[in-house]
């Protein structure tokens, strides 16, 4: 599979929690960083995550944000 985001990373999935519609996904990075998505509950379903599955993150974002702490 080839796609045009350049921000991927490998991990595993430390941590999974469903919510009724959405599903909180915590990918732990080989460094031990930390990348949290919310997918659709469907989708977690659907790619068979569980604790432990190696998976690929993917950053694809027209626009970061800063801000003046």
């Amino acid at each position: 599979m080839k796609i045009s985001a350049r921000n991927t990373f490998k991990g595993k999935v430390k941590q999974i929690v469903h919510g009724a519609v959405n599903s909180e996904v915590v990918v732990e990075l080989p460094g031990g960083q930390e990348i949290v998505s919310i997918i659709t509950k469907h989708s977690a379903e659907s790619l068979g995550l569980v604790v432990g599955k190696e998976v690929y993150t993917v950053i694809k974002a027209s626009n970061v944000m800063i801000a003046d702490m």
